[in-house]
């Protein structure tokens, strides 16, 4: 999550990331996402407010839709990774007994 007690937390570097950097910080926000939606989920699992369950549901889609899109753009920068993800995906179908649709 966000860390504002140092201004060197939020400035931008003074060169251009190098590919690895940029995977990694890739990666880095892909696991934010999925934190901020444990986040959400856990606040509206824990209120019968109503108010709260409707705006937390929808800023959750969205945390979703983001991590999405992260996914996408390290599955094109970096399709060896994603060929790995495969991988582990497929040796869970065949570990559990599944059937691929």
């Amino acid at each position: 999550m966000p860390r504002f007690a140092d201004i060197h937390n939020v400035r931008a570097p003074n060169t251009p990331l190098s590919q690895t950097e940029i995977l990694r910080a890739l990666k880095f926000g892909i696991a934010s996402e999925f934190e901020a939606i444990q986040i959400y989920q856990q606040i509206m699992e824990s209120t019968d407010n109503d108010q709260v369950r409707i705006v937390l549901t929808d800023i959750t889609q969205d945390e979703m839709h983001h991590a999405g899109a992260l996914m996408k753009l390290l599955d094109v920068l970096a399709p060896g990774d994603s060929a790995q993800y495969a991988h582990g995906m497929q040796k869970a179908v065949n570990e559990l007994g599944l059937t691929e649709k």
